[in-house]
C-alpha cells in the first residue's frame, strides 16, 4: 500500500560532495518500505508538477524513520531545493513504490551486493535484511566512499575507484573479476552499463542477477508510462515488449529487460 505524507525533517547532512543524507519521520511509509522501493518526493515550487523519485536507503519500521541519500543534480532542480531543507522543516513524499529485492534468500546462499555511484544507497538496506551470506561490491569515482562503514557490518567489502584511489582501479567488473568474488546470485544498481556489464557476466558465470534500474519517471505508480524500458516478454498491461519501471521495476530479473 502506499501513502501520502507530509513528512517531518529529523536531520540532514552532506555526507559527499553533493551526497546529502536525509532522514524524514513517517507515520506509515517507512513501516510498509521494502529494500529497494523509492519515494516520490515532492517540491514546493509550483512550476514543478511532477515529484522526483529517490530510491530507499533505510526504513526503520519501530521509529517510523525513512532515510534518503540523494545526489543533487543541478542548482535550482527539485533536489537542491531538498538540500537547503532544515531539521523541523517538512517534505510531501508518496511511497512506498515500486518493486524491490527479495531480502529472503536462505542462510545456505551467499549474495553478491553491487552498486555503482548514487546505485549504492538502495543497497544498505537490503544488505541489513538478508540472512544470507554477503559480499558487498561498491563504485565510486574518486575516494569520497560514502555509506562504506556502515556497509561494512553486513559483509565483505570491495571497492573500486575510477581513479584508482582506492582498492581497485577502474570499475565494479574489474573489481569482481580482480577479486574472483563469487556468489549465488548478485543485486545491483547503478547506471545501465554497469548493469548490462553485470548481466553479462551473470550469464557467463550461469549466477541468477537482479538489476535496479535508474530512468527519468513523471508520475511514479505506473501511469504515464514515460519510463518504460524494453522488455524480451509482451508486458500484460500495455501488450507490447515494455515494462514500466516504477511499476513492474525498478528491480527486475536481468533476463527480463534489454539493457
Amino acid at each position: 500500500m502506499k501513502y501520502v505524507e507530509n513528512a517531518k525533517v529529523i536531520s540532514q547532512k552532506e555526507i559527499s560532495p553533493g551526497i546529502f543524507d536525509l532522514c524524514l519521520q513517517t507515520e506509515n511509509i517507512a513501516k510498509e518500505a521494502r529494500p529497494g522501493q523509492f519515494v516520490s518526493v515532492y517540491t514546493n515550487d509550483r512550476s514543478r508538477l511532477l515529484p522526483r523519485p529517490i530510491s530507499i536507503c533505510g526504513a526503520d519500521s519501530g521509529s517510523g524513520i525513512l532515510r534518503l541519500v540523494y545526489r543533487v543534480t543541478g542548482k535550482g532542480t527539485g533536489t537542491e531545493e531538498f538540500s537547503r531543507t532544515e531539521e523541523g522543516g517538512s517534505l510531501r513524499i508518496e511511497g512506498p513504490l515500486g518493486n524491490g529485492f527479495d531480502p529472503d534468500v536462505a542462510e545456505s546462499e551467499t549474495v553478491m551486493l553491487v552498486g555503482g555511484g548514487i546505485g549504492i544507497p538502495p543497497l544498505l538496506e537490503t544488505a541489513k535484511r538478508l540472512k544470507a551470506k554477503c559480499r558487498i561490491v561498491l563504485g565510486y569515482r574518486d575516494s569520497s566512499l560514502f555509506l562504506k562503514e556502515e556497509f561494512e557490518r553486513y559483509g565483505e567489502v570491495y571497492i573500486a575507484t575510477e581513479d584508482g584511489s582506492v582498492e581497485t582501479r577502474g570499475n565494479v567488473l574489474d573489481a569482481i573479476r580482480g577479486k574472483d568474488i563469487k556468489a549465488d546470485r548478485i543485486y545491483a544498481c547503478g547506471p545501465k552499463p554497469m548493469l548490462r556489464a553485470l548481466a553479462a557476466y551473470a550469464e557467463e558465470k550461469n549466477i541468477l542477477c537482479y538489476v535496479s534500474m535508474e530512468e527519468r519517471m513523471a508520475c511514479g505508480i505506473g501511469a504515464c508510462l514515460a519510463c518504460v524500458c524494453a522488455s524480451r516478454e509482451k508486458d500484460a498491461h500495455t501488450n507490447v515488449h515494455n515494462k514500466r519501471i516504477c511499476k513492474e521495476g525498478p528491480v527486475f530479473l536481468s533476463t527480463e529487460v534489454e539493457l
